[in-house]
């Protein structure tokens, strides 16, 4: 049984106000469908605009669906079952707001009284998490006074503080520095090692979601257009950057590629050409019987970001 099963989901919204102007529908999220199973941290990629918050904002119900049904645990996600469900969900944002005037243990206290834990299991848990993500000097200080970075965290602490089954996790790291955003990582692969939470998330960084994510959903235009892990979206592109610094040859590889019709960039010496990744043997074999050497080359694999851009261009 999957921890999270989403049937043909829709999110429309009106504009207009009758009779003074024309009213019009627009559909944000188009019939989508999938699953989450257990221990998985599936990436939930799209352009700006796709529709992936508004499909967060449906799953932690503060969105009602236009279509469709949620299901979490084998339940499905109802006013009868949605306290049950919520107490095993975590949640954080990279663009939400806390509340300013608490202190930074107070925030991280109100998540256990709301998920039923003891006072002394509530205050280890705080101390732990500071620990974890660096910023136990915190505790005493005012929400309203951290960094973003630090108010990132703080997010992320509450996120998993009573331990859920599942985490939804949006944009948990835009506002980070690179080490920053590493050390939550870091503690996002520890969490899934220790206690094989599922995890949605939804980013940006395309490097991030090849590091922590089994699997990726593309979402584009409302609608679902791919659901693979990431390294077969990155080879679905199939180009690879192959960069030469050519020794002997230079013009007879130019009308060599440029024949071929194959991408490249010139600088000096330095070739760097676009090729499907199965033909690069081909390419190196055809170099040498032309008598074109090279002092060094390096071969750049098609990445994750190579097939986000392509998609957003189409």
């Amino acid at each position: 049984m999957p921890i999270l099963s989403v049937q043909s989901l829709a999110k429309s919204f009106r504009s207009g106000f009758w009779p003074f102007t024309p009213q019009k529908t627009r559909q944000i999220v188009k019939n989508i469908s999938f699953e989450v199973n257990a221990g998985e941290i599936v990436g939930f990629l799209g352009p700006n605009g796709a529709g992936k918050t508004t499909t967060i904002q449906m799953l932690l119900g503060s969105m009602t669906p236009s279509a469709g049904t949620i299901t979490y645990f084998g339940m499905p996600f109802n006013t009868t079952n949605r306290m049950q469900i919520l107490h095993k969900i975590g949640y954080a944002s990279g663009y939400e707001k806390l509340p300013a005037r608490l202190l930074v243990w107070e925030n991280l206290d109100i998540v256990g009284r709301i998920y039923g834990m003891p006072y002394a299991e509530r205050i280890a848990r705080i101390k732990t998490l500071l620990a974890t993500f660096g910023i136990k000097h915190l505790y005493d200080q005012e929400t309203g006074s951290l960094s973003a970075g630090q108010a990132t965290r703080i997010m992320l602490a509450k996120a998993f503080f009573a331990q859920p089954t599942l985490v939804l996790l949006d944009e948990p790291t835009a506002s980070l520095d690179p080490e920053a955003a590493q050390e939550v990582r870091q503690f996002i692969l520890q969490e899934q090692k220790e206690r094989n939470p599922a995890i949605l998330i939804t980013s940006h960084n395309m490097a991030e979601v090849s590091e922590l994510c089994n699997r990726v959903l593309v979402l584009k235009e409302g609608a679902i257009i791919a659901n693979e892990t990431p390294e077969a979206l990155a080879q679905s592109i199939a180009k690879a950057h192959v960069h030469l610094v050519i020794d002997k040859g230079i013009d007879a590889l130019i009308e060599y590629i440029t024949g071929m019709q194959i991408p490249y960039t010139l600088s000096a010496h330095e070739v760097e050409i676009q090729i499907d990744e199965h033909q690069i043997a081909l390419f190196l074999m055809q170099l040498a019987q032309r008598a074109i050497t090279y002092r060094t080359i390096s071969i750049d694999k098609p990445s994750l970001e190579d097939y986000f851009l392509s998609i957003a261009k189409k």
